[in-house]
């Protein structure tokens, strides 16, 4: 992938926001200070970024794709209420069996997503008052 300085301001904004966002909410921190971006080009730069493995795309959370600047394996965290996203790194020998588990299928392993659906310390605390 050639370098475009507009695809490396994508991938600054998203390292910089660690709350997996999504393409709109980039677009709404990116267009102010980069105005000749369109909506379609940031997409086609994270798809891109996402062939290429230098980005995680987060499907599947009945929401828009979220995107992950963090590529090794980890699982994901989604709060039922609000949404927020977070990363759950897992230990070595979890990361192992689920290795293992995989081996004894007949499947050829593409990718691993594994996501966790709870209520986040903020909602909590909301729905205690």
């Amino acid at each position: 992938m050639r370098y475009s300085k507009q695809r490396e301001l994508i991938y600054n904004t998203l390292k910089s926001n660690p709350c997996h966002p999504t393409a709109d909410y980039l677009y709404s921190l990116i267009k102010p200070l980069y105005p000749p971006l369109s909506l379609g080009t940031l997409y086609r730069n994270l798809n891109q970024m996402v062939e290429r493995g230098r980005i995680k795309k987060i499907s599947g959370l009945n929401q828009a794709d979220r995107f992950d600047h963090i590529v090794q394996v980890h699982a994901h965290i989604i709060c039922e209420i609000c949404g927020k996203v977070e990363d759950v790194f897992l230990s070595e020998e979890l990361s192992r069996q689920l290795n293992k588990s995989a081996e004894k299928t007949a499947f050829k392993i593409n990718r691993r997503e594994i996501i966790f659906n709870g209520i986040c310390k903020e909602c909590i605390k909301k729905q205690e008052k």
